[in-house]
């Protein structure tokens, strides 16, 4: 398998805004701007993933930096899901899926058999398009994740470590009062910023997020979308998102997907102003998608 490369274009694509794109089938397999990082958090490279016959992602090599936000844009059925679920094995409960190709996370083989997944999960972890509390007290939510991973002995340093995790969340005033509340009584988007604290709680080196506000409205859609900006200081973290809004505000960079393949990856603000490929463009101005 041939790992993805930056392509130049070699002259003009038909454009409607007369930009010089690269015409689709001219690049076909290529992304356009440049994968690679000098210091990467993540590198993948020459991933491929198959549900059964149906070859989902093709090829993709990406590095992902440290401390920053990439988004990963794209129609339905791109491959974005699925290739964000790469990096913390969460395929692997998948029946029938099958993954190929390299992800080192600061040089780590994900994919070693000697690798613990549940280990893997703490240095990675995720946030999921519907928020999913567990049916436990706030405060049980937090710290479950540090109990079960040994990382806290006694109740202060639990209480220290809920409130630390609440705070960087943007929850603690919300809710500290009623710590030992269910977590499923807060609001959509208290909920949401509760499995954020939930996630870094375990100290993850990596967030992943899945449409994390899809099921939001526009005020807590703000308040996570704050929240993700302040904790790009301290973690790497990657959004799949359909807003394409969403990407220009969050994202340093972003990378576009189309049937299983990295068409484009660059700076958020060439790719949302001067994209290098066709269908990039077509894809941002509504073309299709």
């Amino acid at each position: 398998m041939s790992q993805s490369t930056t392509a130049t274009p070699q002259a003009p694509a038909a454009s409607h805004s007369g930009s010089s794109l690269v015409n689709a089938s001219r690049a076909e397999g290529a992304t356009v701007g440049n994968p690679l990082l000098d210091d990467p958090r993540i590198s993948c490279r020459s991933v491929n993933v198959w549900y059964d016959d149906n070859h989902a992602i093709q090829d993709v090599t990406l590095d992902i930096g440290r401390n920053q936000v990439i988004a990963m844009i794209g129609p339905s059925g791109c491959g974005k899901s699925t290739f964000l679920r790469c990096i913390n094995r969460m395929n692997d409960t998948v029946e029938g899926c099958r993954c190929t190709g390299k992800i080192l996370l600061d040089q780590l083989d994900i994919n070693s058999p000697q690798v613990d997944v549940v280990a893997l999960r703490a240095q990675v972890g995720m946030v999921f398009q519907k928020p999913n509390p567990f049916p436990k007290s706030i405060y049980d939510n937090v710290i479950y994740g540090p109990r079960i991973h040994g990382l806290v002995r006694g109740r202060a340093e639990e209480d220290e470590l809920v409130e630390a995790s609440l705070v960087k969340a943007g929850l603690w005033n919300e809710v500290k009062d009623r710590l030992h509340q269910p977590g499923t009584g807060l609001s959509g988007g208290q909920q949401q910023r509760l499995c954020i604290a939930r996630a870094i709680a375990v100290s993850p080196e990596v967030i992943l997020m899945d449409e994390p506000c899809s099921a939001l409205d526009p005020i807590a859609t703000a308040k996570v979308e704050e929240l993700i900006d302040e904790l790009r200081a301290q973690f790497t973290i990657v959004i799949v998102t359909h807003s394409m809004q969403q990407a220009a505000r969050v994202s340093q960079r972003t990378a576009y997907f189309h049937l299983g393949r990295l068409v484009e990856v660059g700076e958020t603000r060439k790719i949302f102003t001067k994209p290098g490929h066709q269908l990039t463009e077509d894809y941002i101005t509504g073309r299709f998608g």
